[in-house]
């Protein structure tokens, strides 16, 4: 698919989806407003000639359905403006128009305990329809603001960074310029998302912060990634702190502005690893090969953890059919590295680098010991939308749980993983730099050793 749309016209062939909702709309109970539904899709037209029934794009459920079923359900949280519920607490910061950009709260229309809308620490083991189930609850305040100038945006931000530093569901009432609109985009690259409209008034009940989070807010004179990894250190969630870097809570007073939510997410990660990596340099080498495995909605991990100093390499396998490959005939490959002295560049694959690597050097310090790691990834056609980078995180935290299988050398350790995947392991090797260096780079212990056994 591209990832160029339009908006479907009444009288385009185009509206099938449009059309089952106005169906099923009409089979229910509800009223609903035709201008809070965009239908929007592909111009390569394969979505309109499948219909959500024969799978032409290699998924084994269709996702735009999976899409529409949660929107339906959503369609009664557009019938107001004013949205009166608790905040799990959440909120988010977007990108588009940097530097000028929209912040606000997300708030379900759901007055009880709503933590686990929000936390994907809690979400491991979650089905893919519960999570979008989650995100489609979720109602987005929208407030333009200057990265830079939140401090002066008014009541709205101040509110806002109230329930980003609060340490659980605070009771919010949302205001809003006009009824919530929602979209459905037929494009997996869109994760899926609740309805949205901009602020008028924004009212926030007690909200009590984490006294972590807010000791480090009231300190102006620490740096942000000092904050992130004190706070870290005290046990709060990644997310959490994700979630409070993005609304400019921490840094030297004169620095502090907004991140953007998906930019934050990598920030906080790379901090935390890049510290950890630090530490996992002062242990001693492990003694074995292991192999840590975690499966999860339709992703296999396998992570290949090799007697060496430190280096880390993160691979990625998609099916045809999958996220990031929907009409490919091939299996696409993606890799990036670093060596003991780390990176200077962006990994071209993204925040899912640096998640993996936080959930390794997390491991790695926790034994007081050092490894080269791989991370292997293949990704099946059940993963038919883009769920976050947490996913990532997490299945290798799950990983990192388990007990690993242990190995004497090397070629047994890739003959177990070869066995775990479908995938043949020549192209495994072909792709990553750390395999081919373990299996074919000369080592003057090496030579050492030779030279040992001639005298």
């Amino acid at each position: 698919m591209t990832s160029s749309y339009r908006q479907v016209n009444k009288g385009s062939p185009n509206v099938w989806l449009l059309d089952i909702l106005k169906e099923s709309i009409a089979k229910s109970d509800i009223s609903y407003d035709e201008s809070t539904i965009v239908a929007k899709f592909s111009k390569s037209g394969l979505c309109v000639a499948c219909k959500g029934s024969k799978f032409l794009c290699g998924k084994t459920r269709c996702p735009i359905i999976v899409k529409a079923n949660y929107f339906l359900k959503s369609i009664p949280l557009m019938q107001s403006e004013d949205i009166v519920g608790a905040s799990p607490p959440s909120v988010f910061v977007g990108r588009i128009g940097y530097p000028y950009v929209y912040a606000g709260p997300l708030v379900p229309p759901v007055q009880e305990d709503t933590t686990i809308y929000d936390l994907p620490e809690l979400w491991f083991g979650k089905t893919i329809d519960e999570i979008v189930g989650f995100r489609s609850m979720l109602i987005r305040g929208k407030h333009r603001v200057h990265v830079q100038k939140f401090e002066e945006a008014g009541k709205i931000i101040e509110k806002t960074r109230e329930l980003a530093l609060a340490v659980n569901s605070v009771d919010v009432e949302l205001l809003l310029k006009s009824k919530p609109r929602g979209s459905i985009v037929l494009d997996d690259e869109i994760q899926p998302f609740g309805p949205s409209a901009p602020i008028r008034d924004l009212r926030v009940g007690n909200a009590r912060w984490d006294h972590h989070i807010e000791k480090a807010y009231g300190d102006t004179d620490l740096k942000a990634a000092e904050a992130v990894l004190e706070i870290y250190n005290r046990g709060v969630f990644v997310t959490k702190i994700q979630r409070a870097f993005s609304i400019g809570a921490f840094g030297l007073e004169k620095n502090r502005r907004l991140v953007p939510t998906r930019w934050s997410i990598t920030a906080v990660d790379s901090i935390l690893s890049k510290d950890l990596m630090e530490k996992v340099k002062t242990s001693p080498e492990i003694n074995e090969y292991r192999v840590y495995e975690s499966r999860y909605i339709d992703n296999i991990f396998e992570v290949l953890m090799i007697p060496g100093t430190w280096s880390y390499e993160a691979m990625e396998a998609w099916y045809p059919g999958t996220v990031w490959n929907p009409q490919g005939r091939n299996i696409v490959m993606f890799s990036d590295w670093e060596g003991y002295n780390g990176r200077t560049t962006y990994a071209e694959i993204g925040g899912c680098y640096y998640a993996a690597r936080l959930a390794v050097c997390e491991k790695l310090v926790k034994e007081r010991r050092q490894a080269t790691v791989i991370v292997l990834r293949e990704a099946h056609p059940g993963y038919i939308m883009p769920v976050g980078v947490w996913q990532v995180r997490e299945n290798v935290r799950n990983a990192m749980r388990q007990k690993p299988s242990n190995f004497n050398t090397m070629d047994e350790a890739l003959k177990f993983i070869a066995s775990r995947f479908q995938i043949p392991l020549q192209q495994w090797i072909t792709k990553s730099e750390l395999l081919k260096n373990a299996l074919f780079q000369k080592k003057i212990t090496d030579f050492l050793m030779k030279r040992g056994s001639l005298a």
